[in-house]
Parts: structure tokens; sequence; C-alpha cells
């Protein structure tokens, strides 16, 4: 801020106040006689849950909406219906645990089966356990852009196919910048006080973790305790995808040792990129066994015989995993992960409101700057995350946060060694941003420790974390 400007404005009022003394009073007393006969504008009504009745998917919980407003500043008018899941036991002693799904673009009120078992039964009697589909998420709120959809799927970094990403901002239109982690930090607070609640326990998996940490920055006086489970940072992070490139590396060579494997599949990794060119699809491919095979079975044999001139079974993989990732708009909406990712990321153009002329050459400035190994600047450039903001339109938005030092609420980061799609190096650095928290790195975990990680040790250490 130039405070001269600022000084400027103050001056100019203060020499238009001293003009006249008569013609001042007059429209002194001519403002207060019309503000006095201008209608009060009636103060909006506190949030609320409507339309409620029992969810079909779980017992014991009741299914409701919550409306939110479109634009939350209030200038452009519209409104959003968000479907709600809480547990029935709205006076559980440690008050609301708000679960929080990933992407983004996943919604929540689907997993309530299947989250209620993770947490277990002393956890639900302590807690009431509330699940929220996200603005452009869900069964009933997804964004869908068909083109898009079909391209990437469920993937983050999927190449998208030319002219999709351009056809989904056309179908979204204008509203498609009310899509930011804001403004769903918002509604979070919306729904807060739609439960009755003074404070949340936030319990985030991936992208839920920055939804998390940044209600807690924005409500540090409204949030109780943090789950951080396969974490994004709170400062924020950038389109390149160069630190999880680089962690690829020493998660190859972990499970190299793990099963006893001859050679070195980092050099092995980087022979079959430098020969093949077909850097984002494989790393692509490495990031999706992180989620769903994270002890990457077939992988090791694989790369070797590849870079020793046999790609077939390589390449199969990498088609098998891409069949895997399809997934309809209700499962993950690739419309709301470009609005939000390409809203919230540190771009090499600054924002994504900046024209599109000049991007490409900033981008690739910035790829030269980093050091992916073992893949190449073009699988910096050419990753699907990268290319789908490249060619989002400009869009005004806030601006990515710069600061990602959470409260000194209580907070449990969970990482999996194994993880490829939110890297060790992520949890590590929001850690040393979180005053009050202790970190778990789970071994032989890939992503999203609690739901999917075979080893109990984190849904146990969370269990006890929240119940200490």
């Amino acid at each position: 801020m130039r405070r001269g400007g600022v000084l400027g404005v103050v001056l100019a009022v203060a020499i238009a106040g001293c003009g006249g003394g008569a013609k001042k009073h007059d429209a002194t007393t001519a403002t207060r006689a019309a503000q006095a006969s201008a209608p009060a504008t009636p103060p909006e009504p506190p949030p609320k849950l409507s339309d409620s009745k029992r969810c079909a998917n779980a017992s014991g919980f009741t299914c409701s909406i919550l409306t939110v407003p479109l634009d939350h500043s209030g200038k452009t008018p519209g409104t959003l219906r968000l479907r709600v899941g809480a547990a029935d036991n709205a006076s559980a002693p440690r008050g609301v645990l708000l679960v929080l799904t990933g992407g983004p673009g996943q919604g929540g009120v689907s997993f309530i089966p299947t989250l209620r078992q993770r947490f277990g039964a002393n956890v639900l009697r302590q807690y009431r356990m509330v699940m929220l589909d996200q603005r452009g998420t869900g069964r009933q709120g997804a964004l869908v852009c068909p083109a898009l959809q079909r391209s990437m799927g469920t993937s983050d970094l999927t190449v998208p196919a030319r002219g999709a990403v351009e056809a989904c901002a056309r179908t979204l239109g204008p509203d498609r910048r009310f899509y930011s982690t804001a403004d769903t930090v918002a509604d979070l607070d919306a729904l807060r006080t739609a439960l009755g609640a003074d404070k949340l326990t936030l319990d985030g998996t991936s992208y839920g973790t920055y939804v998390a940490e940044r209600y807690a920055i924005a409500h540090p006086d409204r949030t109780a305790r943090l789950v951080l489970d396969s974490v994004v940072p709170a400062a924020g992070i950038t389109t390149l995808e160069d630190v999880g490139m680089r962690e690829t590396a020493r998660v190859l060579r972990l499970v190299c040792r793990e099963q006893h494997c001859p050679g070195d599949p980092a050099a092995d990794l980087a022979a079959v990129v430098r020969k093949e060119h077909n850097g984002p699809a494989l790393y692509d491919t490495l990031v999706a066994m992180s989620v769903g095979a994270p002890t990457f079975p077939g992988v090791l044999r694989d790369l070797r015989e590849a870079r020793r001139g046999r790609p077939e079974r390589l390449n199969s993989l990498i088609h098998s995993v891409r069949r895997a990732q399809r997934a309809p708009a209700q499962v993950l909406s690739q419309g709301l992960h470009a609005s939000t990712a390409c809203a919230d990321l540190h771009l090499p153009w600054g924002s994504q409101a900046a024209p599109l002329a000049g991007r490409e050459a900033l981008l690739q400035r910035d790829a030269a700057r980093v050091d992916p190994t073992p893949f190449d600047r073009a699988t910096v450039v050419g990753n699907g995350l990268a290319q789908t903001c490249l060619r989002w339109p400009p869009t005004p938005g806030p601006q990515p946060p710069s600061n990602g030092d959470l409260p000194p609420v209580p907070t449990l980061l969970l990482v999996g060694d194994h993880d490829l799609s939110t890297p060790l190096p992520w949890a590590r650095e929001q850690a040393a941003h979180t005053p009050n928290g202790r970190l778990l790195v789970v071994k032989g975990s890939g992503h999203s420790v609690q739901s999917r990680g075979r080893p109990p040790e984190g849904r146990r250490a969370v269990r006890r974390f929240l119940l200490g």
C-alpha cells in the first residue's frame, strides 16, 4: 500500500470539510433527514438447515440442505444449495467433527457409511460427525463439464484434451469465479452457525487439509482441533509439481529397498523419460498408484524393461491406470477442480486474472528454474495441472495466500512415506508452521492415511488425538 495515496485522500476530505459553515450544516442536515426517512435494510437471516430427512445411506444421520450465497460479498445475486449429512447426536459432548474430502471436486455426504466405520464408536459418541458436499460437488451440486470430465476423470495430472478446458470455462461462465477455497471457507462458517456450534473440529484429507487450514487461519477462535491427513501446505502450492517429481526418486528407491529389487529405479525412470518422452503420462500414473496401490506393484520391473527397450508392459500399465481414473462429475467434478485449483494455486503468471498472452513464456521461465529429476522440464511444463490453468480463461478471484502459519490449536498431521500426491516435504513444510502440531509419518502408506493406509497406525493415532 502506498501510504501517500491514503494520506492524500484524508487531506482531500479534510479540506472539503473546511468549506462555509452554513453549507456544511445544510448538507449534513439533509443527509440525516434522508437517512431517517429511508427504510432500514433488514439483516440477513442466520443460516439454517432445511429439507431435513433421514439419510438414505446411513442410519442415525439426517440429510439437509444448507443454502448459501453464490457470492458471499453480496454483489452478485444467487444462492447455492449444499447437501449436508449430520449425525443425530446434536448434544455430543465434544461438539461437531466436520470431515472434509479432497479433490478439489469430491463430494462428502456419500462417504458417511465408510467414514463412520473409520472413526469407531468411541469417537462417534463423543463428537457429532458432519459431512458436506462442498460447493460445486456431489450428487446434486457437481459442476459438469462433459469434455473435461471425459478427459481427466479423477486425475489432477492427466493432460486435458484440446479444447476441453476452454469449453468447460464457457459452460460455467462468469460464475466460475465463485468456487475458490475462500468461498468454501465462508460456507463452512455458515454451516457452523446453522449447526449451532461454537467451534468446529476439522478432519481434512488432501485438499480437505487446505480447506481446514484456511478455515483455522480465518477463524482461529472457532477452531477446536485439526486433523490434517495427506497435507497440502496452507501457504499454497504451484502448478509446477517439481516437489512431487523429485520425491518420486526417493519413493521408488524406498520401495526398491522394501522389495529387495535390483538396480536403481530412479535411474531407470530418468532413462525412460529421456527415451520415450512420456513424462507427463508416467508421472500421472505413479502419482495415481501412490493413492490406490502404494506398493507400486510391477512398476520397478516395468521400468527396468522399458529402459532396456521393452516398454510394452509399462505402456499397458499407463493405459490401465488411465482407464481406472474414469469417473463422472458426481464422483469428482473436474469443472470444480479447475475453478478452484486455478484460483488458489501460485501461478507463474501471477493470478488467474492475467491475460492468456504471455502465460506460456512465464511457465517456461519458471520451469527452467527448477530441478525435476528424475523427470525433465517438459514434464514440468506439460503436466495436466499446469496445462489446465495455462488454458483457463482470465478469471478474477482472490490472491493466493502467502501466510501458512496456523493458530496454536491442537493439530495432528499425517503423511504416508509412499505418497506422491501430497508428498512428504509438503507435510514437513506445514509442520514447521503449526505451533501446536505433531507430524506422524506412516511407513508403507500412500495417500489418505486414515482411509487407505494398510498400517492401522494412522487411524489409531487419529482416534487417540480426537479423544485426548
